[in-house]
């Protein structure tokens, strides 16, 4: 039946909506063609006569009668001389020329990258190939063989290996980092479109229209990443607002003092640091902010005498002799510690000061308590 049907029928075409066959064989009973066939080729396709294992003559999208005429590679190949008799045998492959747009690729291990920042980091990258076939003759004798069609997925993989190699080749040269990388994704699809195309041209017979790429990082690195941005966003905040950095500094050691303050664990210091930060802050925030801070309390009675006093290095008041007394209390305000008032030649001791000198007098025994003589 199929040797009776190729004598009385002989129309060879490819009706192809899969979009996924790269290269279909025509088949025909001892692969006879007749003289005069007709031979329907679509767009998107092209169909090769091959004889013998050798290329013949190419057709593009058309409608072609089959004649010696129009077949001058195959009448050489098979040495017609006055036009060939009917059947000769000849095999018809077509080729898909049609962009492939879905095949996806990916890396099946991690590409080690160094960078400047987390040295050794390890990435991964995957993204979506459009790919073709552009020499049909190499295709043929690369990748078709003697199948009698060829899927696209019978090439993916192929192609995935070739990509993944790409790209690690890709990072070793334009030596990255990889924030650099992840900032620089479209502009380096470009660069690995070309590592691709350079390895699948001559040696497959395939072009890459295009590939797109997305660099994904361990998740570490990215925690690590975004943790730097929200403290770069916090630090510019404070440099905005309190002027330079310094100021940003002495806010986040406030913040320490506050929390040492507050640490119930911490014993003394803790108390010490707390009691200290309203003398301490006082006197900073007036000394670099030009004086601005307002004092805790209501403003001294006129005439009445104030004092400075240092606190860690930095002077801090004017308070009052009552609130100078809750310091001495506490053990925060001791005979040695520097004090200033108007009226004085410099800084002086505590206990040096007349108006000052009662706080750290000793109190008497209690009635009864006194030692014998």
């Amino acid at each position: 039946m199929d040797k009776l049907k190729g004598e009385l029928v002989d129309i060879i075409e490819w009706l192809d909506d899969s979009r996924s066959t790269l290269a279909w064989r025509f088949p025909r009973y001892n692969n006879e063609i007749k003289n005069g066939a007709e031979l329907i080729v679509r767009e998107g396709q092209e169909a090769v006569f091959v004889y013998r294992g050798q290329l013949g003559d190419r057709f593009g999208p058309g409608h072609y009668d089959l004649s010696t005429e129009n077949l001058p590679i195959m009448s050489t190949l098979q040495g017609w001389k006055h036009g060939f008799n009917s059947p000769f045998r000849s095999e018809v492959y077509f080729i898909n020329t049609r962009p492939v747009t879905d095949l996806r690729w990916g890396t099946a291990n991690p590409v080690t990258v160094r960078d400047p920042d987390f040295r050794m980091v390890q990435v991964r990258a995957n993204g979506l190939c459009v790919v073709r076939v552009e020499d049909p003759a190499i295709f043929l004798r690369q990748v078709i063989g003697t199948d009698s069609s060829v899927n696209v997925d019978e090439i993916s993989e192929l192609l995935r290996r070739v990509i993944t190699l790409a790209f690690s080749d890709m990072v070793m040269e334009t030596k990255l980092g990889v924030i650099d990388l992840q900032g620089r994704q479209v502009e380096l699809s470009s660069k690995l479109r070309d590592f691709v195309a350079e390895r699948v041209d001559d040696e497959f017979g395939l072009a890459i229209d295009s590939i797109t790429m997305n660099i994904s990082l361990p998740e570490e690195i990215t925690q690590a990443m975004t943790r730097g941005v929200a403290r770069g966003v916090e630090e510019a905040g404070w440099a905005n607002n309190l002027g330079d950095m310094q100021r940003y500094q002495q806010a986040k050691a406030a913040d320490a003092m506050t929390i040492a303050a507050g640490n119930e664990s911490g014993g003394g210091m803790g108390q010490m640091m707390g009691a200290g930060l309203g003398l301490a802050m006082g006197g900073q925030m007036a000394n670099q902010l030009g004086g601005a801070a307002a004092p805790s309390g209501p403003p001294p009675l006129p005439g009445a005498q104030t004092f400075h006093v240092a606190i860690n290095g930095q002077p801090g008041g004017p308070f009052q002799p009552q609130q100078l007394q809750q310091f001495a209390q506490s053990g925060q305000l001791t005979a040695d510690t520097l004090v200033w008032t108007n009226g004085m030649a410099s800084w002086t001791r505590a206990a040096d000061v007349p108006a000052l000198a009662p706080l750290f007098a000793a109190p008497p025994p209690l009635p009864g308590t006194e030692q014998p003589a």
